[in-house]
């Protein structure tokens, strides 16, 4: 007698989005307002209402508001004691912390993903920094700071350091806006000059420079900021 297959394992998340479609919008909304947030699309203390969500998203308040607790959670909106919720202006102390977060978490991720960065990574991200001179080249603020997240994370991933990872991916987050205003006052007519330092220290293996060129294009330009 032919045995059967075993059953696919079960999602639970499919199962309770199956049962309320709440569950799924609210997901769906979270994902997307946070992206538009770690990209920069949203200037520091840009307020933001459910109603507006909702109309934006195409969803009703309740998955606007579960959306809008988890990212006050994380640290990507702020909530004043008025109600009012908006996306944080950081102060100096706050930039100084943040950045010295950076500063601590990304060049210990890119130690750890030296062993495993092989050519075709370092090719790769070679193209993303190509990527970065066209999206400066176009005054494309929101696609300059997506593809430069996207260098580090090329690197980061490789780390197979995943608590690392989520830590600095929340550091990123809340530092979003703050990423726009800073790309503004730069003035970028090229990529950061410390890529170039990355990419040639993880060619040559040599993870002391690397650390350092990590370290200095994570912390030089948010120092700039600070009042």
């Amino acid at each position: 007698m032919p045995t059967r297959p075993p059953a696919p394992p079960i999602d639970p998340s499919a199962h309770r989005n199956a049962i309320d479609p709440n569950a799924a919008a609210h997901e769906r909304v979270y994902k997307q307002l946070r992206l538009q947030i770690v990209h920069g699309e949203l200037p520091p203390g840009e307020a933001l209402t459910l109603r507006g969500i909702g109309a934006q998203f195409g969803v009703s308040m309740t998955p606007a508001r579960e959306a809008v607790r988890r990212l006050i959670a994380e640290g990507a909106l702020v909530m004043s004691s008025s109600g009012r919720v908006a996306t944080p202006e950081l102060t100096n102390e706050r930039l100084e912390e943040l950045a010295s977060l950076r500063a601590l978490l990304e060049p210990e991720l890119a130690s750890r993903a030296l062993p495993r960065a092989h050519f075709a990574l370092i090719d790769r991200m070679e193209a993303i920094n190509q990527s970065i001179s066209q999206a400066i080249a176009r005054q494309d603020p929101v696609g300059y700071i997506r593809t430069n997240l996207e260098f580090h994370r090329a690197l980061y991933l490789r780390a197979q350091a995943p608590a690392f990872l989520a830590l600095t991916e929340t550091v990123w987050l809340q530092l979003g806006p703050t990423m726009r205003k800073l790309y503004g006052r730069l003035r970028r007519t090229e990529p950061p000059q410390h890529h170039k330092l990355i990419l040639a220290a993880l060619r040559a293996g040599d993870e002391p420079s690397l650390r350092l060129a990590v370290r200095a294009d994570v912390t030089q330009g948010l120092r700039l900021l600070k009042n």
